[in-house]
């Protein structure tokens, strides 16, 4: 299991996650279990991450990592800030994605002028994606950063941030035309009609069986979930009884004021 060894600084987002170097070198953006959105959002990132990936959508590795007491006692900044109060992160077993290279080489960016946007390299894989958040009921909008891979000269984006998937720490599937969606509407002008998002959808119905969400379950520390088995099951029946539902949601989306593919014929 990996350790954390140092603080390197405070992230911005609700979860107040926390970029932070760990015992194999590489850097994590570490979430911890008291962050102010709930503790089940680090399961969610387990199994969204996982399954995504089953897909072969792009997101980062992902560790479950150690953060002991003393690198707590010892970092001022490693406390959760809600209103006026400052609580110190609770040390035990936390989520962390992996970070794309070293912070001090490596340029994230989570914006691209509308212009390097339209070139970015896997710019398909937000259909997936938005396929994908259909499914698990993402209630927040779809997260991406973006970076350049050495020897590339284009940039690739990268999903992040499956913590509202299965409506963060509801466990439930409170489903609307908008959700999950990308708030750059420009990754959608390939979509002609439902066939663009076909692969997906196949991808979703033949390559994700019980066996694998019953696997990446077995992934996620108990007590991110409060040792609570049934609950976890239960979401992982509901979500897999879902699947047929997501050409319908993808047509309310479509049918709604914000009208995302403009491009549908």
């Amino acid at each position: 299991m990996l350790h954390a060894v140092e603080h390197i600084r405070r992230m911005r987002g609700g979860a107040q996650a926390h970029l932070m170097r760990c015992s194999d070198s590489a850097y994590y953006v570490v979430k911890f279990q008291n962050n102010p959105q709930h503790t089940r959002v680090l399961a969610n990132e387990v199994l969204g991450t996982v399954l995504a990936g089953r897909l072969g959508l792009p997101t980062l590795p992902f560790a479950v990592i150690e953060v002991g007491p003393d690198i707590i006692r010892l970092t001022d900044d490693l406390v959760m800030q809600v209103g006026l109060s400052r609580t110190p992160c609770r040390a035990g077993l936390q989520f962390g994605s992996r970070y794309p290279g070293d912070p001090a080489e490596t340029t994230v960016f989570d914006f691209l002028p509308d212009e390097t946007l339209a070139e970015v390299e896997n710019q398909e894989d937000f259909l997936g994606m938005l396929v994908f958040d259909k499914w698990t009921c993402n209630t927040n909008g779809r997260q991406a950063v973006f970076f350049r891979e050495p020897g590339r000269s284009q940039y690739q984006a990268t999903m992040i941030d499956q913590g509202f998937c299965f409506n963060a720490g509801e466990w439930n599937f409170p489903d609307a035309p908008l959700r999950g969606l990308y708030s750059r509407q420009r990754v959608y002008n390939s979509v002609s009609d439902m066939s663009s998002f076909d692969r997906w959808i196949t991808r979703l119905e033949k390559q994700i069986s019980t066996d694998d969400l019953d696997a990446a379950a077995k992934k996620i520390p108990p007590e991110w979930y409060g040792f609570d088995m049934d609950a976890l099951y239960a979401l992982l029946e509901r979500l897999e009884r879902r699947r047929p539902q997501v050409r319908a949601q993808l047509e309310q989306a479509r049918d709604s004021s914000r009208q995302p593919f403009p491009n549908w014929r």
